[in-house]
């Protein structure tokens, strides 16, 4: 007898149900009040200033929910916000995420001093907010930066969150050989961030995450074929200190944590250990993200193999 699936959950958001609400109420249209009630329709923007608010300085979920609503956001919500509230930090530091998200890579050297100047001008109005630079830092990835000149945007962002998920993997990527880094480069920082970061940090997939950008840069007939890099003895213990350090530790779920649970399956599956991998699939449940999946062929199908295999 054949065990109906449960339909997949790919969504930015992830699991943050207040942000899914927050979006999609951003995509119903705005009631028209008519007679004694007109003018006082609620602005198209307070369901994101309330889900801020309600974020407080909860530094590791503002900067999720706020790259997330940087590539969903209307802009024209965002300016309206701005507009109406010119000094509101939360409308600040979104805006700068803004700017720095959705600037093209042909819109010329105006934008990306349009978009620097919103990120410091950010980092003036919230300075213990970690949002800013992290927005600045990816702006800098973006433009290819060297890592020698990212690292000091980066080193704000810690100062400011010592042990910020988003700021590491930030980084991470600016120093892969995707980015403007080496191979070196990238799995020395992976190692020595989650060897530092405390017991139940979620750092404590870096080394992985470093494999997974190593298998994406080598390419998909590398990440299919030996698969040489997963059967190194440095990644067992890679996966080993994931495991113990984080996976089955009792750290409360932290924003991201959908992601780091999909990293930590997909090099699980790699690494034929379905029995490390059944309980992390049971606490994924549906909500498959993109990446790292897409690296195989047919990603949702194979997700769905494995997960239904290995399930209750």
């Amino acid at each position: 007898m054949f065990r109906r699936r449960t339909a997949l959950l790919v969504h930015p958001a992830l699991d943050d149900d207040a942000l899914h609400a927050t979006l999609t109420e951003l995509r119903r249209p705005t009631p028209q009040s008519h007679g004694l009630g007109a003018g006082s329709s609620r602005p198209p923007w307070r369901p994101v200033a309330e889900l801020l608010r309600e974020t407080g300085r909860d530094w590791d979920r503002r900067w999720h929910r706020m790259s997330v609503l940087a590539d969903r956001l209307p802009v024209p919500v965002c300016r309206r916000w701005i507009a109406e509230r010119p000094g509101d930090a939360d409308a600040l530091v979104l805006w700068a995420c803004v700017r720095c998200a959705r600037r093209a890579p042909d819109d010329g050297w105006a934008a990306v001093q349009d978009a620097e100047r919103a990120c410091l001008r950010a980092a003036e109005v919230c300075p213990d907010d970690p949002t800013p630079w992290l927005a600045l830092l990816g702006l800098m990835q973006s433009l290819a930066v060297p890592p020698r000149d990212a690292v000091p945007v980066w080193t704000e962002a810690v100062t400011r969150a010592p042990w910020h998920r988003g700021a590491y993997h930030r980084l991470l990527s600016c120093l892969s050989p995707r980015g403007q880094g080496s191979v070196a480069d990238m799995m020395d920082f992976a190692g020595h961030g989650a060897a530092r970061a405390p017991h139940g940090s979620p750092l404590a997939l870096l080394p992985v995450a470093a494999r997974v950008e190593l298998v994406a840069h080598r390419g998909r007939q590398m990440s299919l074929g030996a698969n040489s890099h997963w059967n190194e003895a440095r990644a067992d213990a890679e996966i080993e200190s994931a495991l113990t350090g984080w996976f089955h530790t009792a750290a409360a779920p932290h924003a991201e944590a959908v992601a780091d649970l999909n990293l930590l399956a997909f090099a699980l599956v790699r690494m034929h250990r379905p029995a490390d991998a059944a309980p992390v699939f049971r606490r994924i449940g549906r909500h498959m993200t993109p990446d790292p999946w897409g690296l195989l062929p047919e990603p949702e199908r194979t997700f769905l193999y494995w997960r239904d295999r290995l399930g209750p």
